[in-house]
């Protein structure tokens, strides 16, 4: 009986999955078989990559590669997908194609910054209006419900910050895919354990979609996946991000007390590393804006180590933040806050100094560099 009663449970568990588990598959054979006729369109249009002296990459190599995650997002979703006319699920949908062909224009002309500010704060605002809105800080700060004015400001802040963190993380291979495999996985969990499952299928979709993406980005890269890809991927976690918010601000018995902590977790790594380089380039009198080789990928490959180590080590960071504030969730909410901040201070300072922490693999490293890039 009590094997019974234990498979039953399991089947249970497997059932709120199913969908998502479908949705993930679905999206991830739809980029798989995406991905290789772009390249082959891209080549022959000669849609690449260039490199410069910020690059690390030495020949072109072909872009875009989020136009097949968005193939297998949008084909899973209109599969599996439960599809109404409610406003919400509309504009998320109308936003994701106005960044992505946004990225697509940027990946062809280099748009300006204030162009592409523009286009994320007027879809932003678009989000919020529709109803996803962070409505409440759950008490952090001693702040609850926040008045109207208020959930606007800090939905559109969010949604930018968190779409732009994303797009300049993206700066050698696998990092900016690794990063938001994850954050979409932990999303896609704890959304369908707060029980909005259509969100979570969204969640699932868009990390099958990134895990086939995965397969010709890592090092050597066959394709990236541009600020098309980037652009769409952080939009997608922020939102989803504001989503579980307010999902469990709403719950009787929420799943996440800590979920303002915990969905900056989910995006600590890449919007600590923007904070920290637009702090940087400030504090020298430079402009927050001007591009430069400071980011989290780069203390590391600034000392010689290779893509695929820095990868490791950042994806590493981020698996850790997300332990660690899923197993603090029962404290004080600013006390974890100052604890995730002070051991991301903790882990600039070490990469910074990696020669001298990793004097070992350094030498390693020397004798196996990444391959270079090729475009056959």
């Amino acid at each position: 009986m009590n094997n019974q009663f234990y498979l039953l449970q399991v089947h249970s568990f497997l059932g709120d999955y199913q969908s998502p588990l479908l949705s993930f598959v679905t999206a991830f054979i739809v980029t798989l078989l995406t991905i290789p006729p772009l390249i082959q369109l891209i080549r022959r249009y000669k849609l690449y990559d260039i490199p410069d002296e910020r690059k690390k990459h030495k020949i072109p190599v072909p872009t875009m590669g989020g136009i097949a995650i968005m193939a297998g997002l949008l084909a899973s979703s209109l599969i599996w997908l439960p599809l109404t006319a409610e406003f919400g699920q509309l504009a998320f949908f109308f936003s994701l194609l106005a960044l992505m062909f946004t990225g697509i224009m940027d990946d062809l002309k280099d748009l300006s910054a204030k162009y592409k500010f523009a286009i994320q704060i007027a879809i932003a605002l678009l989000i919020a209006v529709s109803g996803i809105r962070i409505t409440s800080f759950n008490g952090l700060f001693g702040i609850d419900t926040l008045p109207l004015y208020s959930q606007f400001f800090f939905t559109v802040l969010a949604i930018v910050g968190i779409t732009n963190a994303f797009n300049l993380v993206d700066g050698i291979d696998g990092l900016a895919g690794g990063l938001a495999f994850m954050s979409l996985i932990t999303l896609g969990i704890f959304l369908t354990l707060s029980g909005d499952t259509n969100t979570a299928l969204i969640a699932f979709a868009a990390a099958g979609g990134v895990l086939a993406f995965l397969y010709f980005n890592f090092n050597p890269a066959r394709i990236f996946m541009g600020d098309t890809g980037s652009l769409v991927l952080g939009f997608t976690i922020s939102v989803l991000c504001v989503r579980l918010l307010q999902v469990n601000t709403f719950s009787t018995f929420p799943v996440l007390p800590n979920a303002p902590v915990f969905v900056l977790g989910i995006t600590l790594v890449p919007v600590f590393d923007t904070l920290r380089v637009f702090f940087t380039r400030t504090w020298k009198g430079g402009s927050p804006f001007q591009a430069d080789r400071t980011h989290i990928h780069h203390l590391l490959t600034n000392n010689g180590f290779g893509h695929v180590f820095a990868v490791r080590v950042i994806c590493f960071v981020h698996a850790l933040v997300l332990i660690e504030v899923y197993l603090l969730r029962n404290v004080t909410q600013e006390i974890t806050l100052a604890i995730l901040i002070a051991g991301m201070v903790l882990v600039a300072i070490v990469l910074k100094k990696s020669n001298t922490f990793f004097r070992f693999y350094t030498k390693k490293e020397k004798l196996f560099p990444d391959e270079q890039r090729s475009i056959e």
